[in-house]
């Protein structure tokens, strides 16, 4: 755990109060969320297991972590339901919903580099 009164820690606090971009890419940015997110604004309400499906590779403990860090964030709602066996769902908050349009322009533009990268590796 870090001190909070760190000059790393006062940095990062400084950065995410002035800069929108910054505070944006905390709340999206790392390995998964991107992932998490994408999913669940192409699907609608996924289950657990679903989400484990689509995004392939993650495991069980990250999944959750990430998804406890979004919905801490106020992205994701977990809507969990009194049943034999339990039942666990997750959907795009109003909030998470305003990011489609970023998550879509971020996809575009993935897609178009990603294809421009391939082919100047090939080349060379």
């Amino acid at each position: 755990m870090r001190k909070m009164n760190s000059t790393n820690a006062i940095n990062e606090q400084q950065i995410l109060q002035s800069c929108g971009m910054a505070y944006t890419l905390s709340l999206v940015g790392g390995r998964w969320k991107p992932a998490i997110l994408w999913a669940l604004v192409n699907n609608g309400i996924l289950r657990y297991g679903q989400l484990r499906k689509i995004v392939a590779g993650v495991s069980e403990r990250v999944l959750a972590t990430q998804l406890k860090e979004l919905e801490g964030d106020g992205l994701v709602e977990r809507m969990a339901y009194a049943e034999v066996p339990p039942r666990v769902e997750y959907k795009l908050t109003p909030l998470g919903q305003t990011m489609e349009p970023l998550l879509h322009s971020i996809s575009t533009w993935g897609e178009q580099h990603k294809e421009q990268k391939a082919l100047q590796q090939q080349e060379a």
